[in-house]
């Protein structure tokens, strides 16, 4: 047993998991009100992968777990240039938009609530946003994961026009 204690290394999780919001929501029966619960989980590496995942459940630990899988499910890559994005971007969902600018290293991520959570997930350290018509969190993270989903590297940008980077950046 005490061999065992001694090699023991505890097991360090892939992702890390945010929960972004919870809804109750409640239907009415004739017996009275139902309950359930709906969370909006956000998971991320740290590294450029990040998904969003939306979980329902009679409890918020099972919406949680649902949520977390779910999010698991739909992750992107997105590429980062150093501690920020390559260019500025719009992502809109619904009535949702959110605009990325990069920053310059020590700047921060300048951003509201569920735009943070999104962007802290993926391992962007500077960034400047602006959220604008939907204030909605499901609204907000999807309209954030679209921007973030068309972002392009150089090199990208490069490869698909068959150019070198020094003719795309010149």
């Amino acid at each position: 047993m005490q061999q065992n204690r001694r090699n023991f290394t505890p097991e360090v999780p892939e992702f890390k998991e945010k929960l972004v919001a919870v809804n109750r929501v409640a239907k009415v029966v004739k017996g009275g009100k139902i309950f359930r619960f709906s969370a909006l989980i956000v998971v991320g590496d740290e590294k450029g992968r990040v998904g969003v995942g939306m979980g329902k459940a009679a409890e918020i630990p099972e919406a949680v777990r649902k949520g977390v899988e779910d999010a698991k499910r739909h992750l992107i890559t997105v590429p980062i240039v150093g501690t920020t994005i390559p260019h500025a971007v719009e992502g809109k969902f619904s009535k949702g938009h959110v605009r990325m600018l990069p920053a310059e290293p020590g700047t921060g991520v300048i951003a509201g609530g569920p735009v943070r959570s999104v962007l802290e997930s993926v391992g962007i350290k500077d960034i400047r946003t602006k959220s604008y018509g939907s204030n909605n969190p499901a609204n907000c993270v999807k309209a954030t994961l679209d921007g973030l989903a068309q972002l392009r590297t150089a090199e990208q940008i490069a490869r698909l026009r068959g150019k070198s980077v020094d003719e795309i950046l010149s």
